[in-house]
């Protein structure tokens, strides 16, 4: 059974919200921060990535980074631009990006969840990574970024959360990206009962988004032995069903020596080349090359997905073991430094921009992952490759906040 409480949540002053709320801290550098929090001593980036407040040469993880973060958070709360619900309430969270929209519920999760392999995993953390969001926790004495999990939608859950989002909202507003964001609170008795009785005949929840804030809260968890609040994480957690997955594409430093003639005949013996292709894969098992100043389709052969383990099926794996390891001689692509990523959400023509001004020497683009592959592997246990997903829209930091 999945265990979700509800708790007295910080928030925005709802005509501050638009002001305050921003971006998760790690899907941009200190100087994008510094860029977007300019002229807005409101904005929560202020608190979720404090170094901007200090000269430029400031290690980002020195005590005085963490200490301004304490400091900033404090004033947005003596201001009253932060304020704290009086008594402990679900939320639900509402995100539309374009035609696309996900509506979650705003709750503490359970640390002990976390541990017993209740709440699934699927990606590896990185300890420095854990030790930052640890330091950030404690220091601020909340968790200020939510943890985006996922459950099997359910019908009764669909239900109720449609005749809640049907009543007035406490906070809506939409971002300067487009993204509109609203939020609801479920004080009543009944229904925090409902919840919490739905959520008890859950055998488990998912991590999507969220490994570092969630293995960074566990350990909080147990250094403090549940003292306080810190038995809890802040979470969103959506139906399955409401998820978007983008890809996460792939651009190369270079051909390990091979032309571009040469690549596309070794290429050839695992895929089948339409030749000018498509920018964007049309299906699974379908990739796009950047190479030349051309699209180039590529569909894996058969005989190279037949692959039993749902890991081994998936693109990202199928381009690593076939095209990434042999072809380009990158046998770990978490260390080598002639890969890097691109999130979905900058689009393939981010993707020629970077090779026809000579960055990268080509660029494949991925049809995304799907939230079912995701759930099955981490039924599994299984880890899977980095960089496998990007999910969009990204919840707001400051919405929320859990004190602990």
């Amino acid at each position: 059974m999945a265990i979700v409480k509800p708790f007295a949540a910080l928030r925005p002053e709802p005509g501050l919200a638009s002001r305050i709320c921003e971006l998760p801290y790690d899907v941009m550098s200190s100087e994008e921060a510094r860029r977007i929090a300019a002229g807005n001593p409101l904005s929560f980036l202020h608190v979720s990535k404090p170094e901007i407040d200090l000269p430029p040469a400031t290690d980002v993880h020195a005590p005085e980074v963490y200490a301004k973060g304490r400091e900033n958070f404090q004033r947005l709360i003596a201001e009253r631009a932060l304020r704290q619900d009086p008594q402990p309430c679900f939320y639900l969270y509402r995100q539309v990006m374009g035609a696309h929209s996900q509506t979650g519920l705003v709750a503490a999760a359970s640390c002990e969840d976390y541990l017993k392999g209740i709440i699934r995993k699927h990606e590896l953390t990185r300890p420095d990574k854990e030790d930052d969001r640890v330091r950030h926790i404690e220091t601020l004495d909340s968790q200020t970024g939510p943890v985006f999990l996922v459950y099997a939608a359910k019908p009764a859950l669909d239900q109720f959360v449609a005749a809640k989002t049907a009543e007035p909202p406490s906070i809506d507003f939409t971002a300067g990206d487009g993204v509109r964001h609203t939020a609801w609170v479920i004080a009543d008795t009944a229904s925090i009962r409902f919840i919490e009785a739905e959520f008890a005949r859950m055998p488990r929840l998912y991590i999507a988004d969220g490994h570092h804030r969630s293995a960074a809260a566990a350990r909080v968890f147990q250094k403090r032995k549940g003292a306080g609040e810190s038995a809890s994480f802040l979470s969103v957690i959506f139906p399955h069903n409401q998820i978007q997955i983008l890809p996460y594409n792939r651009v190369l430093k270079d051909l390990n020596g091979l032309s571009p003639a040469q690549l596309l005949e070794q290429l050839a013996r695992v895929f089948d080349i339409t030749r000018p292709g498509a920018a964007t894969p049309a299906r699974k098992h379908e990739l796009g090359l950047y190479l030349g100043g051309q699209w180039h389709t590529l569909r894996i052969r058969s005989p190279f997905t037949a692959a039993i383990d749902t890991i081994d099926a998936l693109d990202v794996t199928l381009l690593q073991q076939h095209v990434l390891e042999p072809l380009f001689g990158i046998a770990d692509p978490r260390t080598s430094q002639r890969v890097n990523f691109v999130g979905g959400i900058r689009g393939t023509a981010e993707l020629e921009k970077l090779v026809n001004r000579g960055e990268y020497a080509c660029a494949f683009s991925m049809f995304p992952t799907s939230i079912e592959d995701l759930m099955t592997i981490a039924d599994a246990g299984g880890i899977m490759p980095p960089k496998s997903t990007w999910f969009e829209p990204k919840l707001r930091d400051a919405m929320f906040c859990h004190m602990i």
